[in-house]
C-alpha cells in the first residue's frame, strides 16, 4: 500500500496534533510504507500561509524539509494527473482537493484524510 496525504493530514503530522490518529500517524512514520505528498499540498500551505489563513509554528523551508527527512515523496503534477482532473466529476470547487483526487486516481495511491468531500469521488481513502 502506497499513501497520499491530504494537506491536513500532513500538517497534524508535522505538528503532532492530536486529530490525527494514532494509527494514521504509525502508517505515515512506517518506512515500509511507502508516503506521498502533492506539490498541490505545499503550494496550498504557501497560499494559505501567506494570505494568513494558516499560522506555521515553523518555516515553510523547515515544513518542506520535514518531509524529506521523513521519507515523504513530493509527487509533481504531470500530464496525467490533469487528464484524470479533466474527467473528474465537479462534486466540490477546491482546486487543491481535485488535483489530490487525481493524483490518488491516476499513481494508484490510498489518500489518508478525514475529508468527506473525498467520498463523492471513486478514490479509495483512510483515516483509520
Amino acid at each position: 500500500m502506497a499513501f497520499l496525504l491530504d494537506t491536513h493530514a500532513f500538517l497534524w503530522f508535522v505538528s503532532g496534533d492530536s486529530q490525527l490518529p494514532v494509527s494514521v500517524r504509525d502508517k505515515i512514520k512506517d518506512i515500509h510504507q511507502p508516503c506521498f505528498l502533492s506539490a498541490a499540498s505545499l503550494w496550498e500551505i504557501t497560499i494559505k500561509k501567506q494570505i494568513g489563513k494558516l499560522t506555521l509554528s515553523i518555516s515553510l523551508q523547515e515544513l518542506f524539509e520535514y518531509a524529506e527527512r521523513n521519507q515523504i515523496e513530493i509527487v509533481p503534477i504531470n500530464f496525467d494527473h490533469l487528464l484524470v482532473l479533466s474527467k473528474l466529476p465537479t462534486h466540490h470547487n477546491d482546486p487543491f482537493d481535485r488535483i489530490i483526487v487525481s493524483q490518488a486516481i491516476a499513481e494508484n495511491l490510498i489518500i489518508i484524510t478525514r475529508d468527506k468531500e473525498f467520498k463523492k469521488y471513486k478514490v479509495v481513502q483512510q483515516w483509520k
